[in-house]
């Protein structure tokens, strides 16, 4: 298996391939960006230039950053783990309906801010402002890889490029705007709850799609300080990856380096009253992406 990442160097981050714990520079392709906007042509190259890597030096100590520093945008899936919501249900008391799909809803979707919310492995993460509730929650990230608009559920995985490992990073104590009622639609607040400098970690690698045998089976976990906290799998998704991009791309045309991130299971510090403090250390991993940590700071 070949990967994709993204790794620094003196004149600025750079793509390359890993395979076997070795990272080798694209010989052509500057960024990540690049390969997607190309990513008919890159895909169908993966094999062959596999095969040669051998034959060349790899990076020596590279630091890897996040695979997709820019993504053009990041869609989040809400409560779409039936573990999950079924786990916010029971001990928060939320009304939360744990089987939306046989009742004819689709998939409910926000947007993260780009830019400086994403940061890569081994980053630190600030805690927000005044915030005393800051939540993990692990995610497989989509990577799309084509222009896709009104795609069908069965053509829907066919715009994806690759995978990697998300966490949407969430302070729950923003998640309304102090002094408006609940019962107003102007109450939530999802700029202040998910988009903040650093709030979306990614990493360690962009696996292609092609290398992932089923996306709807993928192990994952998470842990903080050592102590695990998320570990199920993506078939606890309630609408799957292709019902989601189906759904979004009726909405809004997707376009190559957007990345939906597809909805975190059972295990959040919200339904355990416990939350991230500085220097605390997170780490997650799914199957077939890898793993990759970042650090709390103050």
């Amino acid at each position: 298996m070949i990967q994709l990442v993204t790794f620094r160097t003196p004149e600025g981050p750079r793509t390359g391939l890993m395979t076997g714990g070795m990272v080798y520079a694209s010989g052509r392709y500057s960024q990540m960006q690049d390969v997607l906007q190309d990513w008919a042509t890159a895909d169908s190259r993966l094999d062959e230039v596999a095969a040669k890597l051998a034959d060349r030096a790899p990076v020596p100590g590279p630091q890897l950053l996040a695979p997709l520093l820019q993504p053009r945008n990041i869609y989040f899936a809400g409560a779409n783990y039936r573990d999950h919501v079924a786990e916010m249900k029971a001990r928060l008391g939320l009304p939360l309906d744990e089987d939306p799909k046989s009742r004819g809803q689709h998939p409910w979707f926000s947007i993260k801010a780009t830019g400086s919310s994403v940061v890569g492995p081994d980053a630190t993460v600030a805690m927000p402002a005044d915030t005393r509730m800051l939540d993990w929650e692990l995610e497989l990230a989509v990577v799309i890889g084509r222009v896709a608009r009104n795609v069908s559920v069965d053509d829907a995985l066919s715009c994806v490029a690759g995978y990697t490992v998300a966490n949407d990073l969430s302070a729950r104590d923003h998640i309304g705007r102090a002094g408006v009622p609940n019962e107003s639609p102007f109450k939530w607040d999802w700029i202040g709850q998910k988009s903040f400098d650093g709030s979306c970690p990614m990493g360690p690698a962009l696996t292609p799609s092609r290398y992932i045998r089923d996306p709807m089976n993928l192990d994952m976990q998470l842990w903080v300080n050592g102590e695990l906290m998320q570990s199920s799998n993506t078939s606890q998704m309630i609408f799957s990856i292709q019902d989601q991009i189906a759904h979004l791309s009726s909405r809004i045309t997707l376009l190559p380096g957007d990345v939906i991130l597809t909805g975190t299971p059972a295990g959040v510090g919200m339904a355990r009253n416990k939350f991230l403090r500085p220097g605390d250390v997170v780490r997650q991993w799914i199957q077939d992406i890898g793993p990759f940590e970042f650090t709390v700071t103050p």
